[in-house]
């Protein structure tokens, strides 16, 4: 044996069984057991395969999840359009010694991975089909105990529960916070750290995301990201796992009122889509594909100006569809561009940026839609921003003024896959900031339409669907500033 293989093998040993098949094993510096099962090599990776390492009766323990099915590669291989399932490993021997050993190395390299000990796990029994608490306790309990970690579960009583949760919880007791429901908890648990009085280290905690809910946008585009489904089994496996990536969050500002945003904003049709079906919501998600044929027949456009600072290789193609703003004037800045220092106000401010000082470009409607997003999934069915990155510091902006009825019907369809971009009628491209102006419908004066946020309205105009409910902001102009990389994300490994 050479020095370099020194240097890589930490054990081995001719006296383990594994499964009760004596074989000479290894176990290497990169974390991968290796053995030989007939004629073919085989290898398991602790950091990639194994969510906990144990010892019970004189055994070591080895609780895995694996792909299920396939050849080749470690213990278990297929393609990743196949789900993870639970394996355990046992290895024994008739030296207690020896395995003694053999425990306290492996013990060690999953302890030095970094992963999350005690989780703070939220699940809302109302969401989507109404089955996260199932989910919780059918498929994420067993792989949260193989990963012996320690919970504190709560389910949410009412909307803004979670929010008022992540707002009083003491983060000292916890390595992460986990969302068990479609985006709209991760929203409001977002918006709950943001305004507490310690927000700049409260939003560090890093929160995971599973999908049990309607949408499940943020989950969807963090599994899809590494070509995995969209499945609880990952989505609880990545959160064990403990790698983090960073997210934008997105504040939207109207005077001194905010909404931080994770996941998207839209006004026109895709607003009304989303929020009016909900008169159908019986039917399950059909409502919004039968509901989406309803509204383009009777296809609405809303007056209006958008406002908004191109990011960069962004310029000249935004020049070629708008006009430059030649005076700041033209701009309707919504609250202050310099960072806000009123003693009154607690918590996260926004993004302190010099909007004053930045080259504003306008658009003006009418409008079929204006949909901005700030990750590529809307839904588990839905990508409407193909380009979008978790953490570039940009929004992407998917924008319609016109478009025969029968094209709006292609455009929606290939919704599915990201191809609507290509469309001459759909304009998309990436922004730093935006500002809103939404106005009536062309055809009715009297009406205006719906502003809708990761799924929850923020406001409504006259003559719209539930128009007489209170909302957070009025019909008027809204501004939106990104803070790059503010939160923080439990992440497949990429």
């Amino acid at each position: 044996m050479d020095k370099s293989e020194e240097e890589t093998l930490i054990i081995n040993s001719e006296s383990i069984t594994l499964n009760g098949t004596l074989i000479p094993l290894t176990f290497n510096s990169d974390g991968t057991l290796r053995w030989v099962d007939g004629d073919n090599e085989k290898c398991l990776s602790l950091e990639k395969e194994v969510l906990g390492v144990s010892m019970e009766d004189s055994r070591i323990i080895l609780k895995c999840a694996v792909k299920s099915s396939g050849s080749g590669g470690g213990i278990l291989n297929c393609s990743s359009t196949e789900d993870l399932v639970r394996k355990s490993l046992v290895l024994e021997s008739s030296s207690q010694e020896a395995l003694q050993i053999w425990f306290r190395k492996l013990r060690e390299f999953i302890d030095s991975l970094g992963r999350p000990k005690r989780l703070y796990i939220l699940v809302n029994p109302y969401g989507g089909k109404k089955s996260a608490s199932k989910i919780f306790v059918e498929t994420m309990q067993p792989l949260l105990e193989d990963a012996e970690i320690q919970f504190t579960l709560q389910e949410t009583k009412h909307q803004l529960h979670a929010k008022e949760l992540a707002c009083e919880l003491d983060l000292t007791k916890y390595d992460g916070v986990v969302c068990v429901s479609g985006d709209g908890i991760l929203v409001e648990v977002v918006n709950g750290l943001l305004q507490r009085d310690d927000w700049d280290t409260a939003i560090k905690m890093p929160i995971g995301v599973i999908p049990a809910g309607t949408g499940n946008g943020v989950a969807k585009s963090l599994l899809d990201s590494v070509g995995d489904p969209c499945t609880v089994v990952n989505a609880t496996v990545a959160i064990i796992r403990g790698h983090k990536t960073s997210l934008d969050v997105a504040t939207i500002s109207q005077g001194k009122t905010r909404f931080y945003s994770v996941l998207m904003l839209a006004w026109g049709l895709v607003a009304d889509i989303d929020i009016e079906s909900e008169v159908w919501r019986w039917m399950g998600g059909a409502r919004l594909d039968l509901y989406a044929v309803k509204r383009i027949l009777q296809l609405r456009k809303y007056n209006g100006r958008v406002h908004f600072v191109p990011a960069p290789d962004f310029e000249d193609y935004t020049e070629k569809i708008s006009h430059k703003v030649t005076s700041v004037q033209d701009v309707p800045f919504c609250s202050s561009s310099k960072k806000q220092t009123n003693a009154q106000e607690s918590g996260y401010l926004g993004p302190n940026v010099d909007l004053e000082n930045m080259n504003w470009q306008t658009i003006e409607g009418p409008f079929i839609s204006v949909w901005i997003q700030n990750v590529p999934w809307g839904s588990e069915s839905s990508k409407p921003a193909p380009s979008a990155k978790f953490s570039d510091g940009y929004l992407d902006v998917i924008l319609m003024k016109d478009c025969p009825k029968l094209g709006l019907l292609s455009i929606l369809t290939s919704l599915s896959n990201g191809d609507h971009v290509k469309s001459p009628h759909v304009l998309y491209f990436k922004v730093k900031s935006f500002i809103l102006e939404p106005g009536s419908r062309t055809k009715d004066s009297t009406k205006g339409g719906i502003i809708d946020s990761d799924g929850e309205v923020l406001a409504r105009g006259n003559g719209t669907y539930k128009c007489d409910e209170k909302t957070l902001m009025s019909y008027g102009n809204l501004q939106i500033t990104i803070d790059q990389g503010l939160a923080t994300l439990f992440c497949p490994p990429l």
